[in-house]
């Protein structure tokens, strides 16, 4: 069923009297926000760096590793959360005059998070200071093996910590027991960044430099803007001005080439970067490298300091995002086919597993049938001889690492190890456990679904009128950083249709007109071959054309009833 989003009459009146755009304000009431300011995405309006625990003595570890000048390495996730933060944290500590090099882990041979192998391989680098990013608070053992060799341990982390944490010397980590900073949405770069807005703090504090000639770190707001929503954490309001902001930098040209190559890589326009581009263009062919084959041509491409360099390793990643999809397409395939096998009626937690998946793209797949069976679902690939890894996607109303959890307290000895978010999990069991584990996870997605006031229903916006379906009005709502937990506006309207026609056999091309009316309006719906009828409703989204240099509207049509 569909339903218009409601909102809090007070917190509508409240914005029209602010001086709001009555749509706009229907259409941020409905998400929770209740004033101007609520909505302003200016820098001042962040969360204190103090708010965030143990900020302040993760800046003194790192200072005192540059004044003494001692290797520093930072171990990375494979991901683009992952690479955003290592090119983050290499970048402004060279410029701080730090001795930093990086280590990110193969999937296929290091698997996930700090290891032992991992904080050996970094030992033997002269690593004096280990710093993790997006990864580390569920390394007990890899930090148990750094602090044996030696080392001074930093954790930078966002994940859902286990119940023992790591005795590193220091952790920030917003989802660690006790910390108060109220947002706990933060990505992986977005810890990254509080701790080096810390470390540039202690540093002016110190006379070590002045505020005036200090690194300005907002130049490396497009770094934290890409991971922030490559990683499709919650764009609560903290995490909406970082990436506003890195998004607006996009906008003026003011980026590093490798961002700039990736979007052109992509045939996305720079001067009208959205978040959009960020999540289905930029991060995909980012991400495709840890995948595939090794992130360090991703941070490479993002640490290029040259056009040139730049372009040839965002071609790189180009083409091996092109791999990437046609592995998934076919994966995607054999999974709808082994589902459709399994009964989904009698399934509500879904689990499959294929010899012949590529490990890097098994959560990428389970996304894929979520999305299409509406069920949570755990995708398994080979690990070794003995183990299996998987990487998992939840539905509305099932916390994904929380059921994890659950299964572990239920039999500690079935999955060897497990991490993730409410939304996304990854695990590694015993190949001849799967079974046992698929009944496992199906039992209790069953049990939490039974307990639960399920509310299945799409939301829109409501309708539109006539004078609103401008380019103006698309383009105003094209630079507000919309994403997971802020959901893009999608609206709802009758429309006759006045021609169709496919383009590339794949997608529909409308011209759709208001009722009664001469008011048209280009149309398409991407990955639909069926004609429409002669009068339909439509959830729609309004957006530009890129493809023209005058950038005309058009709406992009979800679907019709």
């Amino acid at each position: 069923m569909i339903k218009e989003r409601t909102y809090l009459q007070s917190h509508y009146k409240t914005l029209i009297d602010e001086g709001i755009d009555p749509v706009l304000a229907r259409i941020l009431a409905s998400r929770g926000i209740s004033s101007a300011r609520a909505y302003e995405m200016t820098l001042a309006n962040l969360l204190p760096i103090d708010d965030l625990m143990h900020c302040g003595p993760a800046a003194k570890v790192i200072l005192d590793a540059i004044t003494s000048k001692s290797k520093i390495c930072i171990v990375a996730d494979y991901d683009a959360d992952g690479a955003t933060a290592c090119a983050l944290g290499i970048s402004v500590l060279r410029k701080l005059g730090a001795d930093v090099s990086y280590f990110v882990p193969d999937r296929q041979k290091h698997g996930y998070g700090l290891t032992p192998e991992i904080s050996r391989l970094v030992s033997q680098m002269d690593t004096k200071l280990l710093i993790t990013v997006d990864n580390g608070i569920a390394s007990v053992s890899g930090v148990d093996t750094a602090k044996e060799l030696g080392m001074t341990v930093l954790i930078t982390d966002h994940h859902l910590p286990a119940e023992k944490l790591p005795k590193a010397d220091c952790i920030v980590n917003p989802n660690q027991p006790n910390d108060a900073f109220q947002s706990k949405n933060l990505a992986g770069v977005g810890v990254m960044f509080y701790v080096l807005i810390a470390l540039r703090q202690l540093m002016i504090n110190r006379n070590l430099i002045s505020n005036a000639s200090a690194l300005n770190l907002a130049d490396y707001l497009d770094l934290v803007a890409l991971g922030t929503v490559a990683d499709v954490v919650p764009l609560d309001q903290n995490n909406r001005i970082l990436v506003s902001n890195g998004l607006r930098r996009m906008r003026l040209g003011k980026t590093r080439p490798g961002i700039r190559a990736l979007f052109s890589v992509a045939n996305r326009q720079l001067k009208n970067a959205r978040t959009g581009d960020l999540g289905f263009s930029i991060g995909p062919r980012l991400n495709a490298a840890g995948r595939l084959d090794d992130m360090r041509v991703g941070i490479e491409c993002l640490l290029a300091e040259n056009e040139l360099q730049a372009q040839q390793l965002a071609t790189q990643l180009d083409n091996l995002n092109i791999e990437r999809q046609e592995i998934e397409k076919d994966m995607t395939e054999q999974a709808l086919d082994s589902v459709r096998l399994e009964k989904l009626n009698e399934v509500n937690g879904v689990v499959i597993y294929d010899e012949r998946w590529h490990p890097g793209v098994v959560g990428i797949l389970a996304s894929r049938i979520k999305d299409k069976i509406k069920k949570p679902t755990i995708a398994f690939a080979n690990s070794d001889q003995e183990t299996i890894k998987g990487s998992g996607r939840s539905t509305k109303g099932i916390h994904l690492r929380d059921t994890l959890d659950e299964i572990t307290k239920k039999d500690p000895d079935l999955i060897i190890k497990f991490g993730g978010h409410a939304a996304a999990a990854g695990l590694e069991i015993e190949k001849s456990k799967l079974d046992y584990f698929s009944r496992q996870f199906d039992d209790i997605v069953s049990n939490v679904l039974q307990n639960t006031d399920m509310d299945s229903d799409d939301f829109t916006d409501g309708e539109l009128s006539a004078d609103k379906l401008t380019t103006e009005f698309a383009q105003s709502l094209s630079h507000i950083p919309w994403g997971q937990s802020f959901p893009e506006p999608t609206f709802q309207n009758e429309f006759e249709v006045v021609s169709q026609k496919l383009l590339k056999d794949a997608h529909l091309k409308l011209i759709l007109r208001f009722p009664n009316t001469e008011t048209e309006f280009d149309a398409i719906y991407f990955n639909q071959r069926e004609f429409a009828r002669d009068r339909i409703k439509c959830i729609y989204r309004v957006d530009t054309n890129d493809f023209y240099k005058h950038r005309p509207l058009q709406l992009i049509v979800n679907q019709w009833f």
